[in-house]
């Protein structure tokens, strides 16, 4: 088994538990690794043959357009969810930071999904 991991990719998502936090998107940064067996896509240097991480960011660069979550608990679940069925690897593991506590560089959750 190999990752891909997309580290840090900068979303704008509605997210919070008072309404006035998601009134507006906010900056997240999402950490996404992705476990597949690359072993075909390593002997044909072929992208039909490995996962599309540029249609992975793609997709989660869209994904917060029309929805809003008040954890990022269930934010982390819903896109290792979303991924796991659209793009299929073997696991997904989702990583959410938000910026809110002023005295902390970041809160985070994880969250690691398989079929």
């Amino acid at each position: 088994m190999s990752n891909i991991s997309l580290v840090d990719l900068e979303v704008f998502y509605r997210v919070g538990v008072p309404d006035a936090e998601r009134a507006r998107p906010q900056r997240l940064l999402l950490t996404v690794v992705l476990e597949s067996d690359f072993t075909a896509a390593a002997k044909s240097d072929g992208i039909a043959d490995t996962i599309d991480y540029y249609a992975v960011t793609q997709r989660l660069l869209k994904f917060g357009e029309g929805r809003e979550w008040k954890l990022i608990e269930k934010l982390a679940a819903d896109i290792a969810a979303a991924i796991l069925a659209e793009f299929q690897p073997q696991s997904v593991s989702v990583e959410v930071k938000k910026f809110i506590i002023p005295e902390a560089r970041h809160v985070s959750v994880s969250h690691t999904l398989r079929p």
